[in-house]
């Protein structure tokens, strides 16, 4: 006897334990949009790709980031904070996408690695790296004056130490001859990264100019751990009086953090990798609640990207419900944090063309210059919750 293969059109052939199972929540379980995405022609937007076909998995995670920084972050009233883990400027991803973000109002505050803004020099000076292989022999390059970064490729001479000596240069000038957090000293040197930007007749290309001509202050979590401290330190032994002062950091982005929410907005973050960008950027919050006991909740949202699992204790790949542990996170605000595992080279310059195709420029906030004012409403705060 041939088998029906049509469609059921009742519930008549089904077995009576299923006809009588109970399932109450099965309707909400299953409101979701159908999977079925229209045929990809070649002629979308990208945007227009990203919301029809990105629809599970990890790229479904990357469609909820972007609407969820498109719609939610970039609000008026948020201040949002962008670190930069991982060797993201010599890939180009600062000119490509940071500086584009800088330029649209779309990032408030930064904390990067203080070799990514090394590299983002190599930019401004003209001594560009260049696209090579991971395949190359790296004893050969050595011999041959090159330095590798997996599949970029850096003359040793030119693009290391030719940036060295014109750093050293302009760390003796008088403006560097004191102490400083890294927000002072990168808006200093944006400065000057500004005018080197002009001498080599490019525009756009340095992360640090960007930030100098926007008011947006960076910092850098641990700035001996780069070519940049190692520069400072070699000056030190010539007798240059410049120190950097890590205090200065943390209190002044504590204060940028405890402004957005004491002025009625709200604080969100944006992770690109993990390590010490993040923890700085995170840690403002356990600042504000735990070392200096005044009443807060937590961040407001949370976007990271990243290839580190959570199961390892690390840091990279703590997830937004263990922040919230920490009182780094707003619980109540937790379907507006999320994680997508991707490699940031590929999902960055993504959400960035989206975020401009969707959303408006946003009015500067110019933090840069607004630093003395919230430091010292955070001290007045401090003092009223530790009398």
């Amino acid at each position: 006897m041939k088998r029906d293969h049509r469609m059921r059109e009742d519930l008549s052939d089904m077995p009576d334990w299923l006809k009588k199972k109970h399932c109450p929540h099965k309707a909400k379980y299953l409101s979701g949009k159908k999977i079925c995405p229209p045929p990809i022609t070649g002629k979308e937007t990208l945007s227009a790709l990203i919301d029809d076909t990105f629809l599970a998995y990890n790229s479904a995670r990357l469609k909820e980031g972007c609407r969820l920084f498109t719609e939610k972050m970039l609000g008026r009233d948020v201040t949002v904070g962008m670190s930069l883990a991982g060797a993201l400027t010599p890939a180009g991803l600062g000119s490509a996408a940071v500086v584009p973000l800088i330029n649209a109002g779309f990032v408030d505050w930064i904390v990067a690695t203080g070799a990514n803004m090394y590299h983002d020099m190599h930019f401004a000076f003209n001594v560009h790296p260049r696209v090579g292989t991971h395949l190359a022999n790296d004893a050969d390059l050595r011999k041959n004056d090159v330095v590798r970064i997996y599949d970029v490729f850096l003359s040793y001479s030119d693009s290391l130490m030719g940036t060295d000596e014109i750093l050293r240069n302009i760390l003796r000038g008088p403006d560097f001859q004191k102490e400083m957090g890294t927000g002072e000293f990168y808006y200093l040197l944006g400065r000057y990264m500004n005018e080197w930007e002009k001498k080599t007749k490019q525009k756009n290309v340095s992360v640090l100019a960007a930030a100098y001509r926007a008011g947006v202050p960076v910092y850098t979590s641990s700035p001996g751990d780069s070519t940049i401290g190692m520069n400072i330190a070699g000056v030190e032994l010539e007798g240059n009086k410049l120190r950097i002062n890590p205090s200065i950091d943390v209190n002044e982005t504590t204060a940028i953090v405890l402004e957005a929410k004491r002025s009625g907005g709200k604080s969100g973050v944006f992770l690109i990798g993990g390590g010490s960008p993040k923890n700085f950027m995170l840690q403002t919050e356990p600042q504000i609640q735990e070392v200096l006991r005044i009443k807060e909740v937590g961040h407001d949202f949370f976007f990271q990207i990243t290839d580190a699992r959570p199961d390892t204790g690390g840091l990279s790949g703590a997830t937004p419900h263990e922040a919230v542990s920490w009182g780094k996170i707003d619980p109540e605000m937790l379907p507006d944090a999320l994680v997508c595992y991707l490699d940031a080279t590929v999902a960055l310059p993504l959400i960035v063309h989206y975020a401009l195709a969707q959303h408006k420029k946003r009015p500067l906030k110019k933090l840069y210059f607004r630093r003395e004012e919230y430091l010292k409403k955070l001290v007045r705060e401090y003092f009223a919750h530790n009398k």
